[in-house]
């Protein structure tokens, strides 16, 4: 007997979600908890997984479809699974499903074979499926192949005739949309204004160097720089409330806590994970924090909880080789700190000029709630903290 199966129930902040891929197809075996489709929402990716062994009836809600919380997707029917489902029922059960995978379909026969999600993937990226090396079973194309593929440099330049300009329209994800969405409102709605500083990483660095090792043996966890960061911010949060709190209409909302956000990049976007309680965290545990946000975000697994909330965000641009940029406010918090790049220049140190590695910082607010002076004294507060680390260990 066939049972529904569902879209799960989203919460209250995420309206609805887009079937973004298929990973069976109707008649094809299922095992129990296997992830069968992927729903994107403006926030995250949300796996639905079968409830049984056994195989997909019908497919209701095709890839690219939006569906609401709770409403029906597919139905599924559990019990053994036949050899192969009558052509023209799978035909017609899937043909949603099989609309987004057209366009390679008519590139090229080697798209056939493939799975839906690397199908999608294939046409999102417009890379031809013979290109591709599969290191699946059978040597089947696997969605990381598209990816490892996409990210070589081209071997041969584009055949393009002369004078030909070429475009290619793709759609927004949700994600980016969303993203779009709350950067615009961010400009428009705060008064926002940047302030900058410089520090000398060189100390920060020094004890990096001469610890890290011990570090990881002791932790399990490898040293970075984010951490020093993350403590240094929320240090300075405890001494300058008003960067901690946020503005809900005519109310200034002080927080008693210092959930900071970490962005991260990943396939998909930006997103920033939150590490909840930095005050009561020891550098091991943010840096394990990070490591496993950073994992989860690679591989879209990261929950609306875990991105929900958060009274100060820290971004590091200068991973990409950003040396100076002007970071966005992520609302409702009033205040967001930019890290860049770290590079040597000449410093005028006690009269004398040395080269030392230096970043430059940026520290982006909200000038309805904080003034200026309170902003640069934040700043130069984690400028001299890390440029002092003892400090931050000793918690002076």
């Amino acid at each position: 007997m066939a049972t529904e199966i569902k879209a799960p129930v989203f919460p209250e902040s995420v309206a609805d979600g887009t079937i973004a891929t298929w990973h069976k197809q109707v008649g094809e075996a299922v095992a129990r908890d296997e992830v069968i489709c992927d729903i994107e929402t403006d926030k995250v990716v949300l796996e639905v997984v079968a409830p049984a062994d056994g195989s997909l009836v019908a497919i209701i809600k095709g890839e690219g479809d939006t569906v609401l919380s709770d409403e029906v997707i597919a139905q599924f029917e559990a019990g053994a699974v036949a050899a192969a489902a009558p052509a023209a029922e799978v035909a017609q059960a899937s043909a949603a499903t099989q609309a987004g995978a057209a366009a390679v379909v008519e590139r090229t026969e080697a798209a056939q074979d493939q799975a839906p999600a690397v199908r999608k993937a294939l046409t999102e990226t417009g890379i031809n499926a013979g290109d591709v090396s599969g290191t699946g079973r059978g040597g089947r194309i696997t969605k990381e192949d598209v990816a490892n593929h996409q990210a070589k440099p081209a071997v041969t330049p584009l055949s393009v005739a002369v004078g030909e300009r070429v475009e290619k329209r793709v759609p927004m994800t949700r994600l980016r949309k969303r993203v779009a969405e709350r950067l615009l409102d961010a400009t428009q709605s705060t008064a926002m204004l940047t302030t900058f500083n410089e520090v000398n990483m060189k100390p920060v660095m020094e004890m990096r160097k001469q610890y890290k090792d011990m570090f990881e043996k002791r932790h399990g966890a490898r040293l970075g720089f984010m951490s020093f960061f993350v403590k240094a911010a929320t240090e300075a949060l405890k001494r300058f409330p008003a960067v901690n709190a946020s503005i809900d209409g005519d109310d200034i909302v002080y927080h008693g806590f210092y959930d900071i956000g970490v962005a991260v990049s990943s396939e998909r976007g930006l997103v920033v994970p939150v590490l909840r309680d930095t005050d009561r965290m020891n550098y091991a545990e943010v840096e394990n924090g990070i490591g496993a946000y950073a994992a989860k975000a690679r591989a879209g697994k990261l929950s609306i909880e875990e991105m929900t909330g958060g009274t100060f965000t820290i971004t590091n641009g200068g991973t990409f080789g950003s040396l100076l940029s002007t970071p966005i406010l992520n609302t409702p918090q009033t205040a967001i700190l930019g890290m860049h790049k770290i590079q040597e220049r000449p410093m005028a140190v006690n009269g004398q000029v040395e080269i030392l590695p230096m970043m430059y910082l940026a520290l982006s607010y909200d000038h309805r709630l904080i003034d200026g002076k309170e902003a640069v004294q934040f700043l130069v507060t984690i400028k001299e903290l890390l440029e002092e680390p003892a400090k931050l260990i000793l918690d002076l």
